[in-house]
């Protein structure tokens, strides 16, 4: 039986003598490189397509190993938008400044910048379209926002973008967030472990409505993983209405008694110590995340990570030209770890 042979690789410098450029005029437009015209690019990716180009994955590899080893140039930048009403708010919260550290580092390896470009403040919709567009920017990342920003007129069609977080509901793009079920279900099993076995859950009425239930999903979930039979309903409290709210918790405790409490409340120790209560002595407390809390027992929801992920993500995008909303919705979870605290100490029976 005759074996067919194997056609030969096509190579760049193949593509670069079909269009009479030079090799790296070919390589820079693949990768999507600003120095390159939009036209110069669709005509190599064009050439490309249909000699039948295919990237060798081994050369890949290798140029993956130089970058591990040599901190690559820094070539072009990529966009965090940041439209909060006090934009000097956003990155003051750990969390958020951690998606930020992890993301910049991760663009620096592959030779991008991550700029931050403040809507609203500095720049109008129109305006940061023609910043980004004339300086060859294509690619952005959306931190959490507490509100929706009013993007109206902004092409999103022309870039690719990551969110971070679910706080950001539209435009739809692919997301990069925390597994707050996994976590919260971690959270739950291990303050059962730790003895506790009326474990209530405080949220605010928006986390459950921008984060699809998730929260719930897992504390509903890790009550089953543990077969408590004492299952206390979540108390779900209105973030803006801190009067309200603690008499809301009053009410509550007096309920369901619970003899520890999970949150996603930073400040609800405040409210307990105003309602005469101590902790850890009279109740134990736990949060959702470490980071922007009064208490030090919970979960790190490893947020560097997450930037780093979410740039990652970004750059694939860049690579594939996938602009726009995308047809299909993806998301990466990232889940947490479990930390102990003086908080929560082990109950003893």
């Amino acid at each position: 039986m005759a074996s067919e042979s194997t056609p030969p690789r096509v190579s760049l410098r193949d593509i670069a003598a079909a269009l009479g450029v030079s090799h790296s005029t070919v390589s820079l437009a693949l990768r999507d490189h600003p120095r390159i015209s939009d036209a110069v690019r669709e005509k190599v990716k064009e050439t490309a397509e249909k000699m039948g180009y295919r990237p060798d994955p081994m050369l890949a590899a290798l140029a993956n190993y130089r970058r591990g080893r040599e901190k690559a140039a820094i070539s072009s930048s990529v966009a965090w938008i940041n439209a909060w009403p006090k934009p000097d708010e956003l990155r003051k919260l750990k969390e958020f400044d951690f998606y930020w550290q992890g993301a910049f580092k991760a663009a620096e390896k592959f030779g991008y910048r991550l700029e931050e470009f403040r809507l609203g403040w500095e720049y109008s919709p129109k305006r940061l379209h023609q910043i980004l567009s004339t300086r060859g920017i294509r690619g952005i990342l959306l931190p959490p926002h507490r509100e929706t920003p009013d993007w109206s007129g902004f092409p999103w069609e022309q870039y690719a973008v990551v969110r971070f977080g679910r706080t950001v509901q539209r435009p739809e793009f692919h997301v990069v967030t925390a597994d707050q079920i996994a976590n919260t279900m971690l959270a739950v099993r291990r303050m059962h472990e730790l003895g506790y076995r009326r474990i209530g859950f405080v949220g605010f009425e928006g986390d459950f409505s921008k984060r699809g239930l998730l929260f719930r999903l897992g504390f509903t979930g890790g009550q089953q993983l543990v077969q408590t039979p004492h299952v206390l309903e979540p108390l779900l409290t209105d973030e803006k209405n801190p009067v309200q709210s603690r008499r809301m918790l009053e009410k509550w405790l007096k309920k369901w008694k619970p003899d520890a409490i999970l949150t996603t409340n930073p400040d609800i120790s405040s409210m307990l110590e105003k309602l005469g209560l101590r902790i850890p002595d009279d109740i134990g407390l736990a949060v959702t995340s470490i980071l922007d809390a009064k208490a030090d027992a919970g979960i790190d929801q490893h947020p560097e990570e997450i930037g780093r992920v979410g740039f990652l993500m970004l750059n694939s995008l860049i690579n594939d030209r996938a602009w726009g909303i995308p047809p299909i919705f993806r998301q990466i979870l990232v889940e947490g770890s479990w930390v102990d605290g003086s908080t929560l100490p082990v109950r003893e029976p």
